[in-house]
């Protein structure tokens, strides 16, 4: 079983003559009119992953209520309180301007808004981290070059709608990576796997998931490796946690991490 540790997950240096834009632009398709939360913390997560651009595309109320909350996003408004088929083309555009397209992060389970889902999903060319309610909408095989983050429920969602058991994960993954989250940590892409072992009890509280999804898109856009990425995300997020534990015991909130992974990531970029 090979575990993850900060050595195999060092993050590649910035060349210090860099411009915005070239170290990373993350679109993040996510919120509701319930879920304005997990939209900020996906987005905020890339913005401490290093990425230089985030705009969160969501509902519009929600959209408005992430621009309250920092002035770091740009947002694209959306009509309506939830995503439907209508935004699909326009999304579809939008994401042909990052690097990186996450989708899912609140964005509920309504039938009009997992149509728009699939249909985002299966049509963003470039990569994409599908996270939360977006891998209820999708099989493995209508995907390319995406990182899966589910849970258990959401793990078993996903195999049932692609047709296979977990034993054939790694012949249906395609190019694509799983990450399983869990008290250990499992990534699977096609043809390696490893484990993480960095995390804790404490990162039960809601939206940990919304900040690891957002770190791995930031990371992606950055590292242009989704193993390495969904690897360096999973240790750094649980990392994270491990260091709020030691503070706060199990106290602490997913707006805490988003505190915490700078000083984890410093390390990881060596600087």
């Amino acid at each position: 079983m090979r575990f993850i540790t900060a050595a195999s997950v060092k993050l590649k240096p910035r060349n210090p003559d860099s411009h915005k834009g070239e170290n990373g632009r993350v679109l993040v398709i996510a919120g509701s009119i319930d879920y304005v939360g997990a939209a900020y913390l996906a987005g905020m997560a890339a913005f401490r992953s290093g990425a230089d651009a985030v705009v969160v595309a969501a509902p519009e109320k929600a959209a408005w209520a992430i621009n309250c909350l920092s002035p770091d996003f740009i947002t694209k408004k959306f009509k309506g309180d939830f995503f439907t088929e209508s935004a699909a083309k326009e999304i579809i555009e939008l994401g042909k301007k990052f690097d990186v397209t996450l989708i899912g992060n609140g964005i509920g389970r309504n039938v009009a808004t997992l149509k728009f889902a699939a249909a985002a999903c299966k049509k963003i060319s470039g990569c994409k981290v599908i996270d939360a309610d977006a891998i209820a909408a999708v099989r493995l095989q209508d995907v390319q070059n995406a990182i899966f983050t589910p849970h258990y429920a959401e793990y078993d969602l996903l195999l049932r709608n692609t047709g296979v058991a977990g034993k054939q994960l790694q012949n249906a993954v395609g190019s694509n990576v799983v990450l399983l989250k869990g008290r250990i940590d499992r990534i699977v892409s096609k043809d390696k796997s490893a484990y993480n072992k960095t995390g804790n009890a404490g990162m039960t509280v809601g939206g940990t998931g919304d900040v690891l999804a957002g770190l791995c898109a930031g990371l992606l856009a950055q590292e242009k490796d989704l193993f390495k990425s969904a690897c360096a995300a999973a240790y750094a997020n649980g990392k994270a946690g491990d260091l709020l534990l030691k503070k706060y015991g199990y106290g602490f909130t997913a707006s805490d991490l988003l505190n915490e992974l700078p000083a984890v990531l410093k390390g990881l970029w060596g600087v």
